[in-house]
């Protein structure tokens, strides 16, 4: 038998991978679409294949304005829906919502001139897209954007479009409301027209909604006067039919009962898991961080093990809350529903581009428990919307009047946190809003959102378990007759209850339905998903690091040194790791006291925690004045190229950080405190100076 040589080889082994790919057609190669993406797709009457241009669909459904909105936490989603919404009913626009990730924009140099295009922009981190909109936002402010009819940037290509945006930000975050304003600039040098200002939001100053409806109102006449449209009297015209089924039982195995998407209504869940499908996950351990009665820090352990999550240190985890039981009750009891809580309900899209919210059929009950943020303030342009359907005309005349009166909207209801039910209860005394369409809460309240946690393990030292450090919130409001709790820590708290052997966890009064739906969440289990995160640990161990994180902004730097640690166990060189940790006394609420000094032992004079306790002694100390005190080894670390990380309040004590690292910067330098500014803002821009916190 004559032998192969190489070249008969070669050819033999790509006729066999071209007969291998033609028979499997990729099955073992391909990447997974995500069945979940479009987890609503049969309530709202989603068709396989649908299109990814935006003209075709606008044209299709009969269109002549398009709300896009790029959205993490689903306020800038409420606001694109209370445009369409209101654009529809006053001004008889044919509006539609439209996630910015459906669809591509390389044909936008074809959107009708007669038409109206509107972009509703988040700003997520340090000045970065939402992550529903970074393929848009990459496209649009690309240097080399390219259209379909081929024009150059030269060619003014969006001639035809016309525009309105507004921005969402946090004025405490250095590139405030950055989305907007890039996404404007490039428009404009594409040669769009926007009409009005471009609005922005600012949720640092607590005005984000105020901002957003004294931004609208001009914004509407300036429409009107250059698009020739002519206002009408709003009447509320449903987005959602809300059918009851007599002919379903809620124990019937097609209603959802708060299951996510069909896998988990048929209880074959299974990944990707992510923000459209979170994980069961077991809590493999619980406990209490505190050592006072009156406040409560948790410490969780989620076990991974047995799904395709992973994650790297720095990352986040999203849990899925639940509505407390009271919160439940009052909401139902307030809309007369109490009776049908379990009353089977079909919810559809009255129109082909609505997207319902939550999988149906369901109960009213699943819907407020599962769905609904019915436990966020109620906004002054909602109130107004209830007003029509108040149980008496007084009711109706205050209804107005708070909707239409800034400054008494902020005495009675925003300044005291009140909730949609709260509110309702006490302007009418209790009596049920019965006539409240149940379409109309759909469409008012937001849909409730996952919540985010600075994952405080390593991946590297426990790849199966992600740790959760998260203060319970529950605060007592002046001039209000109820108490601000966290919706999500409270939940967290109730299972970590559970599992300490409480039978009937309570916290702070409230109730939870620990087994989820159908008992799917039962023997201790919480709904999440991961995010990835920017907020990494240098990739040489070798690099110092400083870290800065007083209260539960320690969580992800309890990941980064015990990402160390296990580094240095493993005989690995690791740099100078300082911490700066603050807390009130050690002798309450010193997290992780213990474990730092086992860190430090595998660390041993790499180490260095560095503590600011503010009501120990006579006076207050926090952690930028310890920074201060260090100014000589923190810039000497600087000047190695070390890392600077700060993790908590964004408003008050990451601002302070910022500008004493400044200062300290320019000191031990001999540059004026301008340079040091600059030098911060240099490090910020290379990634040296890194920021996870909250507002």
């Amino acid at each position: 038998m004559a032998q192969l040589d190489t070249l008969d080889i070669i050819v033999l082994v790509l006729m066999l991978v071209g007969t291998l790919a033609y028979f499997t057609k990729g099955t073992y190669w391909s990447v997974p679409k995500d069945p979940y993406a479009d987890a609503y797709g049969a309530a709202n009457g989603l068709k396989a294949g649908k299109t990814r241009n935006v003209m075709e669909k606008m044209e299709e459904t009969g269109k002549n304005c398009i709300i896009f909105f790029g959205s993490q936490t689903g306020t800038a989603e409420d606001y694109a829906s209370r445009l369409a919404k209101e654009g529809s009913s006053r001004f008889g626009l044919k509006t539609m919502v439209a996630d910015l990730e459906d669809y591509d924009f390389d044909n936008l140099d074809a959107f009708p001139r007669d038409h109206l295009a509107m972009f509703v922009l988040a700003t997520y981190g340090e000045g970065e897209p939402t992550d529903n909109a970074v393929d848009f936002y990459e496209f649009v402010t690309g240097e080399d954007v390219t259209f379909s009819e081929g024009a150059s940037v030269e060619d003014k290509p969006l001639g035809n479009l016309t525009y309105v945006s507004f921005g969402l930000g946090n004025n405490t975050y250095e590139h405030y409301n950055s989305m907007v304003r890039r996404v404007s600039a490039a428009f404009d040098k594409l040669g769009a027209s926007r009409i009005s200002d471009a609005g922005e939001g600012d949720d640092g100053a607590g005005t984000m909604e105020e901002d957003f409806l004294a931004w609208k109102e001009p914004m509407w006449k300036s429409l009107a006067e250059t698009m020739n449209l002519q206002e009408r009297e709003a009447v509320y015209e449903p987005v959602f039919s809300v059918t009851e089924k007599d002919d379903l039982n809620a124990d019937a195995d097609t209603v959802y009962l708060g299951e996510p998407n069909k896998n988990h209504l048929e209880g074959r869940s299974k990944g990707p898991y992510n923000a459209h499908n979170p994980y069961i996950a077991p809590i493999a351990e619980s406990r209490e961080l505190f050592t006072v009665k009156d406040r409560n820090c948790l410490h969780m352990e989620l076990d991974v093990s047995r799904s395709n999550i992973s994650y790297q240190t720095g990352d986040h985890v999203a849990v899925w809350p639940t509505n407390a039981g009271k919160e439940v009750d009052r909401f139902l009891a307030t809309f007369g529903l109490l009776d049908k809580r379990h009353t089977v309900i079909s919810v559809k899209g009255l129109d082909p581009t609505a997207k319902v919210p939550f999988p149906t059929p369901t109960t009213y009950d699943a819907a407020a428990r599962y769905h609904i943020e019915i436990g966020a303030a109620v906004s002054r342009q909602f109130v107004s919307s209830l007003a029509p359907f108040a149980p008496d005309e007084d009711t109706k005349n205050e209804m107005t009047k708070l909707g239409g009166d800034k400054d008494l909207f902020h005495e009675k209801i925003t300044n005291r946190y009140l909730n949609i039910s709260q509110a309702l209860d006490i302007v009418a005394g209790s009596r049920p809003w019965v006539n409240v369409p149940f379409s109309l809460l759909i469409e008012g309240l937001h849909k409730i959102q996952p919540r985010y946690y600075s994952i405080s393990s390593s991946s590297l030292a426990q790849k199966d378990k992600i740790s959760i450090t998260a203060v319970v919130e529950s605060v007592r409001v002046p001039g209000s007759p109820f108490i601000l709790k966290g919706v999500t820590t409270n939940y967290l708290l109730a299972l970590k209850q559970k599992q300490h052997g409480d039978p009937d966890p309570d916290p702070h009064g409230l109730t939870y339905a620990i087994t989820g739906p159908r008992n799917k969440y039962d023997g201790i289990h919480v709904p999440v998903h991961v995010r990835h995160s920017n907020f990494k640990l240098p990739s040489d161990p070798a690099k110092p690091i400083i870290m800065v994180g007083p209260g539960s902004g320690v969580a992800p730097f309890r990941g980064f040194v015990q990402e160390r640690a296990t580094q240095a166990q493993m005989g690995e060189n690791v740099g100078k790791t300082i911490l700066f940790y603050g807390c009130r006394r050690p002798s309450e609420d010193f997290l992780y006291e213990q474990e730092w000094k086992s860190f430090a032992e595998s660390l041993g004079p790499a180490f260095e925690l560095i503590t600011a306790f503010s009501r120990e002694g006579s006076g207050k100390v926090y952690v930028q004045h310890r920074l201060r005190e260090h100014a000589e080894e923190v810039n000497k670390l600087l000047e190695q190229k070390g890392n600077f990380y700060v993790c908590g309040d964004a408003a008050n004590m990451a601002r302070e950080v910022n500008i004493t690292l400044g200062q300290i910067i320019a000191a031990q330098r001999g540059v004026p405190e301008s340079e040091g500014e600059e030098i911060v803002k240099r490090m910020r821009a290379a990634n040296q100076y890194q920021e996870d916190v909250w507002s």
